[in-house]
């Protein structure tokens, strides 16, 4: 079970994202539509992994990546943004997001993905462990 932050400036996109990651019997430990909060959140919370969305109000999602990623280089986040924004796709990926999801999406296609990360990472923790 991973510990999920959800990121998203649209309150029925994180409750919808809620209910997937609840579903697959994972545990939602912060919710934001903010991202300097969801940085805060990041610090305070350690999560395994953290949806967030690319465009959002103040600070968008690259900006949020890129100050989680400052903190902690090793963050496991997807990125999610709807249709139109793909361009912002190479920028998320060059500053280490882990994943990457259009909306319009589906929930096995969330859970496929954060099983993906997460199980990615848990490898790479257990081969730093026994090395």
């Amino acid at each position: 079970m991973a510990k999920i932050l959800i990121v998203d400036d649209s309150a029925l996109m994180r409750h919808t994202l809620q209910h997937i990651v609840e579903k697959a019997c994972h545990e939602v430990v912060g919710l934001t539509g903010d991202g300097n909060e969801a940085v805060k959140l990041y610090k305070e919370l350690k999560p395994d992994l953290v949806t967030m969305d690319i465009l959002m109000g103040e600070s968008d999602g690259i900006q949020t990546l890129a100050a989680i990623k400052k903190e902690d280089p090793g963050a496991n986040v997807i990125m999610i943004t709807a249709l139109g924004w793909e361009n912002k796709k190479e920028d998320a990926l060059r500053l280490g997001a882990k994943g990457y999801i259009k909306k319009p999406f589906d929930a096995q296609e969330i859970r496929k993905e954060i099983e993906r990360v997460v199980g990615k990472s848990q490898i790479e923790t257990l081969r730093t462990i026994l090395n």
